[in-house]
């Protein structure tokens, strides 16, 4: 795979090389790269791929670098803004991130040997030259607006300085440095082949695969991408075995044929837009190279019912470089010992709590994306952070939505974690939302002029307890694992009660209008922005409910047959396909006088009866469940 002489490949072209001269010499310097594409992300996180031959892109370089190249609406998804009828879309390069080379490892180019390369580009999305629009707009404006807010507000309540090491002046800061960073998590499989969940679920259980050593095709392919996003420049630290999979075994060619493992790899943080450009293009590379190897990767949140789904754990850092260059922590106590945070971090923490509620549509916006989020898998269910149990015993609670990340040896490190987010989210918007969320709660913990011990004691407040800022009726920090140590009702109650449906999730828009406020600020997202974003995502889930999983479900259904020989059944045999019967008849068979499940489902979708819809979703969800529990114990008592 890794064949080529890799030094004689462009895979980078930085910020700082982005004039037309210079990109022109490198293009014919790489006569690889035979295409050019701008990669614009719409407001549902689809990119753009045209194939542009870079003999005329050279050709017009001035021209598109400037004014971009034109589309219609109907290529992206911006409902509301981009209609039929004025349709009218152009994509503009940014020229302040990094441009990378996408490789086809499938098409060798004869004269040079080597894969053939497109330059993706990532760019802006333009309506009818004026509204600039779609995802990354969205985050560059998110992160101009906080820097600016911040450090207005930093300006008029000095007082915070007493609290941050290394700076006592906002006169002293020359720039805001908001940096992310994400965990990828994905299941390789071998095409066709499919896990046991039960086996799945014992050897998740007993931690056979966790951090294991990765053997054959997997190996080579894991080893392979590190070597080649290496070269991209991402730094990457690790890849490794997840929690979830199966011992791979090796079929009669002498490879290993039979794989279903879980895989992360991580790669260091940068600024904000940069860290969501990275991870567009990590996936991108990470499936051809496992492809190659003859292995299926997904993305998918809960690609397997009854064992680990997929996480994108989301950091969220910021630091302020100053004007004698050195760079401080914003988010870090001046005393570590003493502290967990300093207000600004306090208040950024807090601001994400509050106000996750409006976060969440933007985070978890597809039915898989709540398949995951369920007790018992890592995957947080309610909203809660963790701080550690003292200053001197930080924890790493894993059971919580947002965890707090410090280290005293390196105050540089000190961040959040937001564990919600999932490979399919769009990472633009989570980062967008996720930092006017923080914006929100610095100001109000600046307005308050708040001490650090205060702040640690508003977040810490019990249920019923009136705050500044924090919500009365809510607790927001627990040191105890959230899954095990309270009932569902306990955690309903203390930490709010979670969207366990797309529509449930999406209705926090009417439900909490005062905390959609936050989104509008500097108009980051005005009411058309979300009235867009809603609109899609409102599409989505239902085209796929009505169209997809309904159908899916009653393939299933069907296919769950007899199975006993009446020449051979015992009566537990007969109890337990009655069982299966009964709810196979409730969720897909209608009556004269009663409707089923998905009949009654597809009818509400068709009504326009969202409520009722999201309502026997769920009851489908569980009946399903159950049905393929009992199908399970059915099969396996036959002989």
């Amino acid at each position: 795979m890794l064949d080529y002489d890799l030094d004689k490949m462009l895979f980078t072209i930085p910020a700082e090389k982005h004039t037309a001269a210079e990109i022109t010499e490198l293009l014919k310097d790489h006569p690889e790269v035979q295409f050019v594409s701008l990669v614009g992300i719409d407001i549902g996180g689809h990119d753009t791929d045209e194939k542009i031959p870079v003999k005329l892109f050279l050709k017009d370089i001035e021209k598109v670098l400037t004014n971009g190249v034109q589309t219609d609406g109907s290529s992206v998804a911006l409902p509301k803004i981009a209609v039929l009828n004025n349709a009218k879309i152009d994509i503009i390069p940014d020229l302040s991130v990094n441009w990378y080379v996408d490789y086809n490892f499938s098409h060798i180019g004869y004269k040079t040997g080597l894969p053939i390369g497109t330059l993706r580009i990532p760019s802006f999305l333009v309506h009818n030259d004026r509204f600039e629009c779609g995802s990354r707009v969205i985050l560059r404006d998110a992160l101009q607006h906080f820097k600016k807010e911040l450090l207005a507000e930093l300006k008029a309540h000095p007082y915070v300085f007493e609290h941050i090491k290394g700076i006592d002046s906002a006169d002293e800061i020359e720039d805001l440095i908001l940096t992310s960073a994400t965990e990828l998590e994905f299941w390789v499989k071998t095409p066709d082949d499919k896990g046991d969940r039960e086996q799945l679920f014992t050897a998740q259980v007993l931690k056979e695969q966790y951090w294991k050593r990765t053997y054959g095709e997997v190996r080579t392919a894991l080893e392979e991408t590190l070597m080649f996003l290496d070269k991209y420049g991402f730094e990457m630290e690790m890849g490794h075995k997840e929690v979830g999979g199966v011992k791979a075994k090796m079929g009669n060619t002498g490879h290993y044929d039979h794989v279903m493992e879980q895989l992360e790899i991580d790669w260091k943080y940068a600024d904000a837009m940069q860290a969501a450009d990275n991870e567009n293009h990590v996936k991108y590379v990470v499936r051809d190279i496992f492809t190659k190897h003859g292995l299926d990767v997904t993305f998918m949140a809960k690609p397997f019912e009854g064992v680990a789904g997929s996480g994108e754990h989301t950091h969220l850092g910021l630091a302020a470089k100053l004007k004698n260059g050195k760079v401080v922590s914003l988010f870090a106590p001046s005393d570590f010992g003493k502290d967990f945070m300093n207000p600004l971090g306090y208040g950024g923490l807090m601001g994400l709590l509050k106000n996750y509620e409006v976060i969440n549509p933007f985070v978890s916006s597809t039915n898989d994306s709540f398949n995951r989020l369920k007790p018992g898998y890592e995957a947080p269910v309610c909203i809660v952070t963790s701080l550690g149990q003292s200053v001197d015993e930080p924890s790493r609670n894993r059971t919580v939505l947002v965890g707090l990340i410090r280290d005293s040896r390196n105050p540089m490190a000190t961040r959040f974690e937001l564990r919600s987010p999932n490979p399919k989210s769009n990472t633009y918007l989570v980062i967008a939302a996720s930092y006017m969320a923080v914006l929100d709660g610095i100001k109000a913990v600046l307005s308050a002029e708040k001490t650090p011990e205060e702040l640690e004691k508003s977040l810490s407040k019990k249920h019923g307890k009136t705050d500044f800022y924090l919500d009365t009726e809510r607790e927001y920090r627990s040191e105890h694992n959230v899954f095990e140590d309270f009932t569902e009702e306990e955690r309903n109650h203390l930490f709010g009660c979670a969207p366990a449906t797309v529509w449930e999730n999406l209705s926090s828009f009417e439900q909490y209008p005062e905390k959609l406020e936050i989104f509008k600020a500097g108009d980051v997202m005005p009411e058309i922005v979300l009235e867009s974003y809603r609109e899609q995502i409102l599409s989505q889930w239902k085209t796929e409910l009505h169209d997809r999983i309904i159908p899916d479900t009653m393939n299933f259904i069907r296919s769950c047959r007899q199975k006993h020989d009446l020449d051979d059944f015992s009566d537990y045999d007969i109890k337990n396909w009655l069982e299966i019967d009964k709810i196979r008849h409730e969720i897909a068979k209608d009556t004269i006088t009663d409707k089923c499940l998905l009949t009654r489902a597809k009818a509400a979708l068709d009504n326009g009866e969202y409520e009722t819809a999201s309502r026997l979703q769920l009851e489908i969800q569980q009946k399903v469940n159950l049905l393929e529990t009992l199908y399970i114990r059915y099969k396996k008592n036959l002989l």
